[in-house]
């Protein structure tokens, strides 16, 4: 059963990405997905992962694109309009391994200082695990395989190209992480 908290970031995410970004928005909704599904690994933080799960991507909205940097973009949109909690806005600034992103793009100190990392590990990988298991139409797949998707879109010396490589070892830890946890789980 969603929450108040997931039910409010539906309609958020649904407003910015449906129209104007379907293909970003059925991303979303698989990522979603695999948040609800591994939020009993969360326990009470079951509903901020499933939030943050819907609106880690809100970023890319057309109107939110200020700085081209979509974690950042959607934490600012997220805080200034809407005055959402804090810890699901830094889980969205710093969504799979964002600082390293922002460091390409020369806006370290300014993610870092606005939206500090989270210090609560298995959200962190639990959010790294949804997305990072999403294909952009919102299916399964593996984080290799993610991982690959992404390089071959971007590009391997594009930003993104550059980061995803460099975040690759901590993106596969992390998936690694909340897969044993989960295979762990009593079904």
């Amino acid at each position: 059963m969603a929450g108040v908290m997931t039910e409010w970031a539906t309609r958020v995410a649904e407003t910015e990405l449906s129209a104007a970004l379907p293909r970003r928005w059925a991303h979303t909704r698989g990522v979603a997905q695999r948040a609800t599904e591994a939020r009993r690994l969360l326990g009470k933080n079951g509903d901020l992962l499933v939030a943050a799960a819907t609106l880690h991507d809100v970023g890319y909205a057309p109107r939110l694109a200020i700085t081209g940097f979509h974690p950042l973009d959607g934490a600012r949109f997220l805080r200034d309009e809407h005055g959402a909690d804090e810890r699901l806005v830094r889980l969205v600034a710093n969504h799979s391994f964002a600082r390293l992103e922002a460091e390409e793009r020369g806006l370290r100190d300014e993610l870092a200082s606005e939206f500090p990392l989270l210090e609560e590990p298995l959200l962190v990988d639990a959010l790294v695990y949804c997305d990072m298991t999403t294909t952009p139409d919102g299916g399964r797949t593996s984080a290799r395989e993610r991982i690959a998707e992404i390089i071959s879109r971007y590009g391997t010396d594009s930003v993104v190209g550059r980061f995803i490589r460099r975040a690759a070892p901590e993106i596969l830890v992390s998936v690694r992480r909340i897969e044993a946890a989960l295979a762990a789980q009593p079904r």
